[in-house]
């Protein structure tokens, strides 16, 4: 039987090259638009001592090939999937998510350590056994949870919650004296492997806080947080506070070398400009000058003519010689009154009236 739309849609290709934050992987196509609606739960998940048990009917589980067939609706699949769970992250919800998927129709029981069984057979755990049930029941993909799970199961356990298939990945787990804890429910045909995400793990994130331990005991005092709290000695507690002094200053420092390189980087722009108007207005000014003061500039033309006037004005030009000379027509003749002689000749009119010296003498001597 073919497995639900949502199976299909989570099922995802892996990068080759293992690149991408935590484990990120790439959707094999493009995937069909689906209506707008709430896919998740509204209440978290709940306790396995919460739920109601029909011990009535025998346990009888389900073959792997009935379950992949898929099963009635009153009849689901029931898949365990068990683990410490702690500082929950995308690696615990992808693992959880392909135990949801791993037939038609499953309910997904979810198995959760106690501190004392972590703390003995692993180690200290980051968060409480409260903390790390309540952030399973909050994940989506999980139907039950089953808290102070066993760290191995047994066929009792199997048969009180009437498990089909166990859901882990395929890595042997060593643990509590066995070189693989699951290898019972291997050889019983219960098992049903799943694929780890690479990249992120709770070992992971704490090497992380770890490396980089200083940074956030520094950000979780300036927080308000004190020194005991943090199990910081006080020589620690003053050596942060110091640190976080001399990163504000560099911080400062910082600014304002930002700052003055971007007032430089203004004003070398702005000069820049300047230079090139300068430039601009100086080869104007250049050319003009040279157009009135240089060489063949307008200031010399207007010398010459100036000083070609001047000559005109203070020497003028002489008629030439071989232009005709216009006889002046004779003057009337006037007689002087009270007197019996006539005015006086100029020499010119003498020359001229060489023949007719007497003009009208004689006529006056007659009188």
């Amino acid at each position: 039987m073919e497995p639900p739309t949502s199976s299909r849609l989570n099922s995802r290709k892996r990068r080759k090259d293992g690149s991408g934050p935590n484990g990120a992987t790439e959707l094999d196509g493009i995937p069909p638009k689906m209506s707008r609606r709430s896919f998740g739960l509204r209440e978290p998940a709940p306790f396995s001592d919460e739920v109601e048990m029909d011990y009535s009917k025998p346990y009888i589980r389900v073959t792997y090939e009935e379950a992949m067939r898929g099963t009635p609706l009153d009849r689901p699949v029931r898949v365990y999937a068990d683990g410490i769970f702690d500082l929950f992250h995308s690696g615990h919800a992808r693992a959880l998510m392909q135990a949801k998927n791993l037939f038609p129709n499953t309910y997904l029981i979810v198995g959760v350590c106690s501190d004392e069984l972590t703390h003995n057979f692993k180690g200290f755990t980051v968060m409480n056994e409260n903390e790390r049930y309540d952030a399973v029941q909050h994940c989506r993909y999980v139907d039950e949870v089953v808290r102070n799970a066993p760290w191995t199961l047994t066929p009792e356990f199997l048969a009180e919650h009437r498990i089909d298939f166990v859901a882990h990945d395929d890595i042997p787990y060593s643990s509590a004296g066995s070189d693989d804890v699951y290898k019972h429910i291997k050889e019983a045909g219960m098992f049903a492997p799943t694929q780890r995400t690479e990249g992120i793990s709770t070992s992971d994130i704490i090497t992380r806080i770890v490396r980089d331990y200083d940074v956030y005991a520094r950000r979780n005092l300036q927080r308000g947080y004190t020194a005991k709290e943090l199990n910081v000695s006080f020589i620690n507690e003053k050596k942060y506070h110091l640190q976080e002094r001399v990163d504000k200053v560099k911080k400062r420092v910082k600014d304002v070398e930002e700052k003055s390189k971007e007032f430089v980087q203004k004003v070398e722009e702005k000069s820049i400009d300047l230079i090139q108007k300068w430039e601009e207005k100086s080869r104007e000014f250049i050319g003009n000058f040279l157009e009135m003061f240089g060489p063949e500039g307008a200031l010399k033309h207007m010398l010459k003519e100036g000083k070609g006037r001047m000559l005109q004005a203070i020497s003028p030009k002489q008629s030439p010689s071989s232009s005709p000379t216009h006889d002046r027509s004779p003057s009337p003749s006037f007689r002087w009154p009270f007197s019996t002689k006539t005015p006086p000749s100029s020499p010119a009119n003498r020359s001229r009236n060489e023949s007719a010296v007497t003009y009208d003498i004689s006529e006056d001597e007659e009188d």
